[in-house]
């Protein structure tokens, strides 16, 4: 399974309302950090299929929910569990630290 796209729209179905953990990147496409961690991104939402979701939302086409939740740099990823924020990290990590952060919720 590749990373999944959502929008301000879809973003309540995709991560609020998820049976499981969901990582969600916050990111805008002239951001260099941003770019560097995108194929860790998609290596997370292979390593985890059917068990985390890797969700990605674009704060510029989407300001509400970057809004919404204080997005003041990027890229920010946050974990939810049951609708609920349960982690941040904000800035670029190695795998080894997102796959830490993602076994800690499943």
């Amino acid at each position: 399974m590749s990373l999944i796209n959502t929008t301000d729209a879809t973003f309540e179905q995709d991560v609020l309302k998820s049976d499981k953990p969901v990582l969600v990147d916050f990111w805008a496409p002239w951001c260099g950090p941003c770019k560097a961690i995108a194929p860790t991104l998609e290596e997370l939402a292979h390593d985890y299929e059917g068990r985390a979701d890797i969700i990605k939302i674009n704060v510029d086409e989407n300001p509400e929910t970057a809004a919404r939740f204080g997005i003041r740099s990027i890229p920010t990823l946050f974990v939810f569990k049951n609708g609920e924020k349960v982690d941040t990290i904000v800035g670029g990590r190695p795998k080894s630290e997102l796959a830490q952060l993602l076994d800690k919720h499943l």
